[in-house]
């Protein structure tokens, strides 16, 4: 028999990760004030320097704030439940695109950055999703997403070129109403889309542009869009940071 596989991480860490489960799981709620330090201490049967340290990991991660002769308390708002099939279909006529809709109808401010646009050899996954050959191109359409002013996601999108070449899909511009609303104009209407979803450290490019704090992880979502005969029209690699977002889905059973 193996041995058991044991947690050999500092204890202010695995108690970090305890506090940081109570926090996402909305134990402890947005706002409310932590349990003194002679409480955790209690708790988790430790010393008042590991708790510091424990407590300290979540005010980097912005999980806890702390307020000069009053208390640590934990942040204004809960972690945020994004659900993918929100942003499936195309937005209606003079509508933003549907994830900025979405966050108007939360009370958010969303905008997104475009970073790159142009046409590149995609990575392997995207390449076999999209049915190309080892030498081939799409077109990359990069941008960051905001909520609040805090950024959201990170996404690299890729179009096949024979589509994408000679229309809004290859300007660096933001495209009225999303891809969805320019490729259902083009004859490619949104039919489904598979999302896989994982979870990992961050790249230094998501640590920068998501501005990830210590070392929490991403969500990553590898998404690919089918349009009619289940042809691939989009191909999406997308980040979230693992502290503030969670992915949400409702399924219908047969």
């Amino acid at each position: 028999m193996p041995e058991p596989h044991e947690d050999n991480r500092p204890l202010g860490e695995r108690i970090a990760a305890e506090i940081r489960k109570l926090i996402m799981a909305g134990d402890w709620e947005p706002g409310a004030r932590v349990p003194t330090n002679e409480k955790l201490r209690t708790q988790f049967g430790t010393s008042n320097v590991t708790i510091q340290r424990a407590l300290q990991v979540l005010k980097d991660e912005k999980l806890l704030e702390g307020k000069t002769g009053v208390g640590v308390f934990v942040r204004g708002e809960g972690a945020q439940a994004i659900r993918p099939a929100h942003s499936l279909r195309p937005s209606e006529p003079g509508q933003p695109y549907r994830w900025l809709l979405e966050a108007t109808r939360n009370q958010q401010r969303g905008k997104y950055k475009m970073l790159e646009v142009g046409e590149v050899k995609p990575p392997k996954q995207v390449r076999l999703a999209l049915g190309l050959d080892e030498d081939g191109t799409a077109m990359l359409r990069s941008r960051i997403g905001y909520l609040d002013g805090k950024p959201a996601e990170l996404v690299h999108s890729y179009y096949p070129i024979e589509l994408a070449r000679g229309t809004r899909l290859e300007d660096r511009r933001l495209i009225p109403g999303g891809s969805p609303v320019l490729l259902e104009e083009m004859g490619y209407p949104t039919r489904s889309q598979d999302d896989v979803l994982g979870a990992r450290p961050a790249t230094t490019e998501e640590y920068v542009h998501l501005e990830i704090p210590r070392d929490v992880p991403v969500i990553e979502i590898f998404r690919v869009v089918y349009s009619d005969e289940q042809r691939p029209i989009e191909v999406s690699l997308l980040t979230k940071p693992a502290h503030r977002y969670k992915m949400a889905y409702s399924v219908d059973c047969p």
